[in-house]
C-alpha cells in the first residue's frame, strides 16, 4: 500500500484536454503519482481492473477530452498468504533454490479466486526460508507455469538466488523442453514459429499473434511420434512469453490437445496436454550447470497409450 491508500480504492477520473499525455498509462502516472506506480498502472490496464468509459483497453490507448476512467483496486500486499501442508515432488533442493514438479490443476501463486492450495502455499510449508523474501505474494517464483500445465518449476530461497535466476529467464539463457500432444500429423519433422505475441484487445485472458505491437516470441518443436490424427512433440521455446508455447501451435494449424482456450477437446486428457520436461540453468551462487527432469505425468503417459493402441 502506498501513501495512505485504502485497501480498497475505486476512483473515476473525468479527462479534461488539453492532454499533453494522451496515452493512458502515462497520463494516469501523472494523475495518480502519489498512488500507483507506472507499472502497477499497467499490469491494472492489463488486468481489466481499469477501463475508458466501461472499456477494456491498451496501456497505450490515446484519450479523448471527456472520457471516463475508472480504476479499481484492491491492495494484495499484505502479508496474508497462509503455509499449507500439501505435498510436494522435490527434483532438486539446495540451500538456495529448489525445483519441484508442478501437477496439472494447480496455480502456482495466490490470485482473486486463488488464495489458497496454491503452489506458494505449499512452498511456505516447506521452506522457512521464503518468508524473509521482499516479494510476499510471489516469494522466490521467478517463472511460471500455466494452471493446467504440468512439470518443473524453478523457486529460488532467497532475493539473491531470485534475482541471479531472474535475470538468466529475462536473458533467455535458461534452456527449456516441453513435450506437448498436439492436434493432426505434423509434416515437417522441425520447425520454428516466430510470431509476435501480445494479449487480446478485448479478452485480456487470451493471447493471439501481433504482426504489429506484439512482443517478439520463438518456439522450436520437433516431432517424437505421429499418430492417426495426432502427433507428440518436443518443445524448446527460447522465449518465455504468456501461452507462447500454445499460441504458437494452433497458429501453425496444430493446437495442444484438450487446450479448450486455443486448441480441441479431447475424450482421453481433461487439461491441455503440456509438460514442462526439462529445464538446464546455471546455478545462482557458482554458475555450475544444473539440469533437472520431470518424468510425464500419469494423465499423459495414458493418453500416449491410447494413441499408440489407436494407431
Amino acid at each position: 500500500m502506498r501513501h495512505g491508500l485504502p485497501e480498497d480504492f475505486a476512483r473515476e477520473i473525468r479527462v479534461d484536454g488539453p492532454l499533453k499525455t494522451p496515452r493512458l498509462d502515462a497520463y494516469l502516472g501523472g494523475v495518480l503519482v502519489d498512488v500507483l506506480s507506472r507499472s502497477k498502472i499497467k499490469k491494472l490496464i492489463l488486468g481489466g481492473s481499469i477501463v475508458v468509459d466501461g472499456r477494456a483497453v491498451s496501456p497505450h490507448y490515446h484519450l479523448k477530452e471527456g472520457e471516463t476512467i475508472r480504476v479499481d483496486w484492491k491492495d494484495d500486499s499484505d502479508d496474508s498468504t497462509q503455509a499449507e501442508a500439501i505435498p510436494l515432488v522435490i527434483l532438486y533442493e539446495d540451500d538456495d533454490l529448489i525445483a519441484v514438479d508442478k501437477p496439472a490443476g494447480m496455480v502456482v501463486h495466490p490470485a482473486c479466486g486463488n488464495q489458497s492450495h496454491t503452489l506458494v502455499n505449499a512452498l511456505l510449508y516447506h521452506v522457512q526460508s521464503l518468508r524473509q523474501c521482499e516479494d510476499r505474494i510471489r516469494p522466490g517464483i521467478v517463472h511460471r507455469l500455466d494452471k493446467d500445465t504440468s512439470g518443473i518449476l524453478i523457486v529460488a530461497k532467497n532475493d539473491r538466488a531470485h534475482e541471479k535466476l531472474a535475470r538468466q529467464f529475462k536473458q533467455h539463457t535458461i534452456r527449456k523442453v516441453y513435450y506437448a500432444a498436439v492436434k493432426g500429423v505434423v509434416q515437417r519433422d522441425e520447425g520454428l514459429c516466430e510470431e509476435p505475441v501480445g494479449r487480446a484487445f478485448l479478452n485480456r485472458k487470451k493471447v493471439v499473434i501481433k504482426p504489429s505491437g506484439g512482443r517478439d516470441a520463438a518456439t522450436y518443436f520437433r516431432v517424437l511420434k505421429r499418430f492417426n490424427r495426432t502427433s507428440l512433440v518436443e518443445v524448446r521455446p527460447r522465449t518465455g512469453r504468456t501461452h507462447q508455447i500454445r499460441v504458437h501451435m494452433a497458429h501453425i494449424g496444430h493446437p495442444v490437445l484438450g487446450d479448450e482456450l486455443y486448441g480441441v477437446r479431447s475424450p482421453w486428457i481433461c487439461r491441455q496436454a503440456l509438460h514442462a520436461f526439462s529445464l538446464t540453468f546455471a546455478h545462482p551462487a557458482d554458475g555450475r550447470e544444473i539440469h533437472v527432469e520431470a518424468p510425464l505425468p500419469e494423465d499423459m503417459k495414458q493418453l500416449i497409450a491410447r494413441l499408440e493402441a489407436e494407431r
